[in-house]
């Protein structure tokens, strides 16, 4: 069974994949999310009890964190969906999407090359990233 670990999964977007990935494939779903206000366990309740689910409250940016989930569950493929979101809200705090948006999705790829880089076979396994942004398109 394959191990995906879905960042961001607790989000509007991320909690859909989520839900889907269980019901159409055999994989393991870690969910890793930092509970923000675009993110509630509630979008996962659905699968909660869902025995190839599990959740873990964590930060991207938190690079021991990402490393400890990578160690413990041995995934073959990463998602990451976490991201601040909301155009309006980017003009008025712009660091946390920064923070979140560009160092944590380098500190999320960073941990992802080291988890790889440690793999015991040679050749090193596969391991697929996916990053999934959304974007507002205005026709003008």
């Amino acid at each position: 069974m394959e191990t995906i670990v879905v960042t961001g999964g607790a989000g509007f977007i991320g909690s859909n994949f989520a839900r889907i990935a269980l019901k159409r494939n055999n994989w393991r779903l870690i969910v890793v999310d930092k509970l923000t206000y675009a993110g509630s366990q509630l979008n996962l309740s659905e699968i909660a009890d869902e025995p190839r689910y599990s959740f873990i409250h964590a930060d991207i940016a938190d690079q021991a964190a990402m490393t400890e989930t990578f160690e413990r569950w041995h995934p073959e493929i990463i998602v990451n969906f976490a991201a601040e979101t909301h155009v309006d809200r980017s003009i008025d705090g712009p660091h946390s999407f920064l923070i979140t948006n560009v160092m944590g999705t380098f500190g999320l790829l960073e941990a992802t090359r080291r988890y790889w880089s440690r793999l015991e076979s040679v050749p090193a396994p596969e391991l697929s990233f996916l990053q999934v942004s959304t974007m507002k398109y205005t026709d003008r």
